[in-house]
């Protein structure tokens, strides 16, 4: 793609509300990269808070609230959503001292809470956002009990920043202990074994200093770094295992390598760790955890694309030591383990959980030979998430499918199956069958992808789906070496269950086939994951699931990016496209929310090669080529969201890209281009009843766009 000399002043906004022209900054933008002129008239709305941009965002509020009352489903899909969520949903217990500390959201609250249940039963509340905030804008983000379950500590922030405080409660009382730590994201909490006197924590963003592992004292709040990042832009973390050795990580681009260091706390003093490499310098990304038999266990994908498990002595971790004990699967990306026991004598165990094609499969291994001793039966098709060990072997880990909220299990050592947890929260009830079928396209080189299509079955209920092509949205992220994992969306059943199909494109830069998969749609390659969406487009359409005009396309973050980048390459692909919280201007992601730390993912505009692959599929310098070059050419509808408390994100994204379509779409008539803004909430979790209006609102869109109309 080249932009040429492109001047702002030739693109222009259609106010569709005044039917008026807003004129793009009078100052021109262009910024000269590796001796290409490349536009930006819309780089005024990176300013939030600006008199124009508050001006601006008012009309397009006006415009998606005209626009939205015209939605027949809109109501009723908010009124099913809502209704598909009014349940307990509880998360795996962490056990301390004979207390189990876990998090419930009971069925019509609007955020979780954390609670402590005791052996005889009691559950009692330690921490309730609500209760602190009714307003609903304060979320309870991370949270680790100390060794002895007297203290706990919160991690809570507002407004959607997911940037806030760390403090410290007692858990019998809920009172406050010593001085909260301030300007936090989502930091591990690793207690120092002897008392409960201090702790390890992270600082992120190095806004308060070095990034890196802080040894804090609850008393006082006086601080000692005991590790700081070896590398910019990494992300640091922090674990105790086994109440002795210490565990220090560096992430060195989401899903792209990680370094682990360890320390005997047992002979050097909490403040001044002798940090040994376990694994340090190779590219690969590894997780560890301690076993029962104190053996160090590690997850990677060290020569293994589709990772496995190795064993090591934490006395010796380096890698040259590591022995091999599960090993990969081709096919299945082995997503998580955790130690358990087996059998009467409580041999040492490892429950590996791998994925397939978005479906989770769980079964128990010897940790010692690796030997596989038994399947686990799941419940369905769906997800397996968060396993966690219990103190006499069992594992604790949440269950959920399409149809399916999640519960959480007990996989006891006895080998009888899994059980329900809490005991009284009862089975996995009855949910409304759901066919999944799988559909292969071929990419523009030859790759063969996989999508997955899901359909409520004839006799689910009232609204049965349409025969012959009906209404699809196809649905992809592949970002980061994330596999998509089919668990409940109540969004998703909402669809299926008033007639729809929904789709998912297993598409290149996601995990979905490994770490290669990963990596040949990362960087350079990240075109690849926007030819892999479009031919999963083109297939649905050749399937005969669907037409042109019954698609909509469907992503966030960066499979926002995907969508919007496969609907400006190809205008005529489908009808629709939501672009929730979207990345869109690929040549400044670097300079806006925490764009500097994906560039491993992305690539850096620093590079001219990764610049011109950036610019090649940036959806916001396309609309703006569209905008010169074919004004008023047919688009898709584009609904977008931006959420003006984003910090990883950044609004401005969904802002500017609103605006190059706007242009593009030029005059009246044409379909919609629409911005969804909200305050107070940000790329996280947010209250159920902020998150049933998006979701309801974004498929009602999709309904509207695709002529869905259920009987």
């Amino acid at each position: 793609m080249t932009l040429g000399s492109t001047h702002p002043n030739d693109v222009m906004v259609r106010n569709r509300a005044h039917g008026a022209a807003l004129a793009p900054e009078p100052a021109p933008v262009i910024d000269t990269l590796h001796g290409r002129p490349v536009a930006d008239p819309y780089r005024w709305l990176e300013a939030a808070e600006s008199p124009r941009t508050l001006r601006w965002l008012e009309e397009r509020s006006s415009e998606y609230e005209r626009e939205a009352a015209t939605w027949p489903l809109r109501e009723r899909l908010a009124t099913l959503i809502r209704s598909l969520v009014e349940t307990d949903l509880w998360s795996p217990p962490v056990h301390r001292a004979g207390t189990a500390f876990a998090t419930v959201r009971p069925a019509g609250t609007e955020h979780p809470r954390l609670v402590a249940l005791t052996d005889d039963g009691t559950v009692r509340t330690l921490y309730d956002p609500a209760a602190e905030d009714p307003s609903g804008r304060t979320t309870l983000d991370a949270w680790e009990p100390g060794p002895d379950g007297s203290l706990v500590a919160v991690q809570t922030s507002s407004g959607g920043v997911e940037r806030g405080g760390l403090r410290v409660l007692r858990t019998d009382t809920g009172e406050q202990v010593g001085p909260p730590v301030r300007g936090v994201r989502y930091s591990h909490v690793a207690w120092v074994p002897e008392g409960v006197s201090s702790f390890y924590y992270v600082r992120r963003d190095g806004e308060r200093g070095v990034r890196g592992v802080w040894l804090r004292r609850i008393a006082d709040g006086t601080e000692r770094l005991v590790h700081a990042c070896t590398a910019p832009d990494t992300v640091p973390g922090v674990r105790v295992l086994g109440d002795r050795w210490l565990l220090v990580t560096e992430s060195h681009g989401t899903g792209h390598r990680t370094d682990l260091w360890l320390a005997d706390l047992d002979r050097t003093a909490p403040e001044r760790p002798v940090l040994r490499p376990v694994q340090v310098g190779v590219e690969a990304e590894t997780e560890a955890r301690l076993g029962a038999d104190g053996l160090l266990y590690l997850r990677t994908t060290l020569g293994a694309p589709w990772r496995r498990i190795c064993v090591v002595s934490p006395g010796e971790p380096g890698v040259e030591h590591w022995r091999e004990v599960v090993p990969e699967e081709n096919g299945a990306t082995l997503d998580a383990f955790a130690p358990c026991a087996e059998g009467p004598g409580a041999t040492p165990a490892l429950l590996v959980c791998r994925t397939r094609l978005g479906i989770s499969e769980a079964a128990v291994h010897d940790a010692r030979t690796g030997r596989r001793l038994r399947a686990v039966e799941l419940p369905g098709e769906g997800m397996v998430s968060d396993p966690v060990t219990g103190p006499d072997g069992s594992v604790y880990l949440g269950y959920a499918d399409v149809a399916t909220q999640q519960r959480v299990l007990r996989l006891p050592p006895d080998g009888r199956g899994t059980r329900p947890w809490p005991s009284d929260t009862g089975g996995i009830a009855s949910s409304p069958p759901v066919r999944r079928t799988v559909l292969w396209c071929r990419s523009e080189d030859g790759t063969r992808v996989p999508v997955t299509v899901f359909t409520a079955v004839d006799g689910a209920g009232p609204d049965l789906r349409p025969s012959g092509p009906g209404p699809t949205i196809l649905h992809a992220y592949g970002g980061f070496g994330r596999p998509r994992r089919f668990g409940f969306s109540a969004t998703v059943l909402a669809w299926l269950l008033v007639g729809g199909r929904y789709a998912v494109a297993h598409v290149r830069g996601g995990g979905d086939s490994g770490r290669e998969w990963h990596l040949a749609g990362a960087r350079r390659n990240k075109p690849r994951a926007v030819q892999d969406l479009v031919a999963a487009a083109d297939a649905l359409v050749a399937s005969g699931a669907c037409t042109r005009r019954q698609l909509c396309l469907s992503g966030g973050s960066a499979g926002g990016l995907l969508v919007l980048a496969a609907a400006t390459a190809r205008p005529d692909l489908c009808e629709a496209v939501i672009a929730s919280a979207p990345l869109a201007d690929m040549v400044r992601f670097e300079r806006m929310g925490l764009g500097r730390m994906w560039t491993r993912e992305f690539g850096t505009v620093a590079d001219p090669e990764d610049f011109a692959a950036l610019l090649s599929y940036s959806p916001y310098h396309r609309a703006l080529e569209e905008a010169v070059h074919a004004p008023g050419r047919r688009l898709p509808g584009v609904l977008l969201t931006g959420f003006h408390g984003d910090t990883r994100t950044d609004a401005a994204h969904p802002r500017k890209m609103c605006a190059a379509l706007l242009a593009a779409a030029g005059e009246e008539g044409r379909p919609p281009v629409l911005l969804r803004y909200e305050r107070d909430v940000g790329h996280g979790p947010r209250a159920v009843s902020r998150a049933v209006g998006l979701a309801a609102d974004a498929h009602a869109f999709a309904a509207h766009r695709t002529g869905l109309s259920a009987r």
